[in-house]
Parts: structure tokens; sequence; C-alpha cells
């Protein structure tokens, strides 16, 4: 089975002086459409889950899932130079994997501010499959469907089940003060959150064309 487990917008100008490592690590979708279009040898890693990605994907981005990607972060990181764009569907995965990379030294990836939707909102160039939620999606109606039955159950069946609300409170708390989501992880290993094909880590990984310099 495969694994997947409001910033500020940046101008153009102030990220293409350099491919050198800048303070700003949040780039908006016209840039890396720019980037894109003016070929400019972007490597774009998308870290959701291998059905989000088959759902909907930036053109040329390439599939490497959040928990595969922290499995894999020193191989990884071989294969990234020059301009790096980590992407997800909010963010939160994207900067997730960024924190991954810069304690291996990659230190100049930077996440798309909004994802792939702000990509194709900006008339990117992005491909299409079969319509899937997204996982941050999925997130909010099984945590928004365990409240409901914590406090359901609590009512009339017993009032110790109204502590099923709270734990589901407490682990969204917990999930946001650490940037992590323990239930996003476990929903991504679901069936219908698996792609079509589910490739090796060494296929992965060799995907990512290697440095050239």
């Amino acid at each position: 089975m495969c694994e997947t487990a409001g910033e500020p917008l940046i101008r153009q100008e102030e990220v293409d002086v350099s491919l050198a490592p800048s303070a700003v690590t949040d780039l908006d979708a016209q840039t890396v459409r720019n980037w894109i279009d003016d070929q400019q040898g972007v490597k774009i890693i998308d870290v959701r889950s291998a059905a989000e990605f088959e759902t909907m994907h930036i053109r040329g981005s390439y599939n490497v899932p959040l928990p595969l990607l922290s499995e894999h972060t020193a191989e990884l990181a071989e294969r990234l130079d020059g301009r790096v764009v980590l992407v997800c569907q909010s963010g939160v995965r994207a900067d997730q994997a960024r924190t991954r990379l810069d304690g291996v030294g990659v230190d100049h990836a930077q996440v798309l501010d909004g994802g792939v939707a702000a990509f194709a909102a900006a008339g990117g160039d992005v491909v299409r499959g079969v319509q899937r939620w997204d996982l941050e999606r999925q997130v909010r109606l099984v945590a928004g469907s365990l409240v409901v039955a914590g406090l359901l159950a609590g009512k009339f069946l017993s009032p110790k089940l109204r502590l099923l609300s709270g734990m589901i409170g407490t682990g969204l708390t917990v999930s946001a003060a650490t940037n992590t989501c323990a239930m996003g992880q476990a929903l991504s290993k679901m069936p219908w959150n698996q792609g079509a094909t589910c490739p090796a880590p060494r296929a992965v990984i060799g995907q990512i064309p290697r440095s050239t310099i």
C-alpha cells in the first residue's frame, strides 16, 4: 500500500534575482506559473497522497507523498538543486516537507501559497483526473462527525460518551500547535486515498532528475 501521510505574497522580482536561499519562502501562484512558462528549471514537488495527485496536479510536477519524503529526505535532497517549490492542498503538508528538507541542508525550498487550487485559479496548466475529496476536507468531515456523534451519544446514551468530543477537540488543538495531523496520516492510508499505481520509493525518488552541476 502506498503511503502519503494566510501567508504574504511576494513579488516576482523578489525571487527571480537569484537562486540563492532567501528569507522569503512562500510563493504566489502567478510567480510559479511565470517560472514554468519561462522554462526556468523549477522542480515542483507535490507532497499530497497519490489519489489527490491523480485528482489534479500541476503539469510536470513530481508526486512525493509526505510520509515517503519524511522517510527518504536525504536521498531526495540529492536531487533538489536550483528552484524547488513544494505543493500540497493548503500548505500545511508542504511546510512540513520544507522543515524536513531544511534539516538535511535543502534550505532553498519554497511553498506554493494556496496549493494546487491557487495555481489552477491563476490559469496555470494542471492535469485533472478522477475527482476525489482532498485529505484536509476528509479530516474536517471525520472530525466533525465524531464531535457530533460524541455529543449525541452523551445526551441519549451516557454522559461519559461526551468525552469523545473532548478528545477530538484536544486532538485538533495539538494538531494545530504542532503543525501535524495524525488523523490525516491515518486517512491517507485508506484504500480510497491510494492511487491507481503504487510505485516503490526508489521509483518515486528516481523520477526526479539529478543535479547536473
